[in-house]
């Protein structure tokens, strides 16, 4: 089977049929940036863009998605290594602490952006109450996608 990872075919063998997305990323493609956080959907940590719409790639089947554009943390920047306008706001905005949900924070953010380039506080809001921050830092990501929707 092939996967279009980042803009790049992997070929993925040897995956059960039930083995999700997180899963082959992280196991057999090496691409750690989604995290496993509660296995069901609910905290967003594993959170990638599949064909521009943020997903729970604990969700996914990997079979089911031959032909799909998924997008990880680990693709986001440019080739040049130039980040993308929500990880320079990220910086900016010292939203890190710990750092386990930032990649999930981070690929909703883009997702949102891509729809909504001037999104409301009501919207950012709406956009990322899936993404859970066991640092509490939800101002300061308001603040830097804020910031990301004036450089987009």
């Amino acid at each position: 089977m092939q996967l279009n990872i980042n803009g790049k075919s992997h070929a993925v063998d040897d995956i059960w049929a039930d083995e999700t997305l997180l899963t082959v990323l992280r196991e057999a493609l090496g691409l750690t940036g989604a995290k496993f956080g509660c296995g069901l959907g609910q905290c967003g940590a594993c959170t990638v863009m599949i064909d521009g719409e943020a997903r729970r790639s604990c969700l996914e089947l990997a079979s089911d998605l031959a032909g799909a554009e998924i997008l990880t943390i680990e693709g986001l920047a440019s080739d040049q290594g130039e980040l993308h306008p929500v990880q320079s706001a990220w910086i900016t905005q010292a939203v890190p602490q710990c750092g386990y949900c930032q990649a999930g924070q981070i690929m909703s953010a883009v997702a949102l952006l891509r729809v909504n380039p001037k999104p409301s506080p009501a919207d950012i809001d709406e956009a990322m109450r899936g993404n859970l921050c066991r640092c509490g830092t939800y101002q300061r990501i308001r603040r830097a996608i804020a910031e990301a929707s004036e450089m987009v």
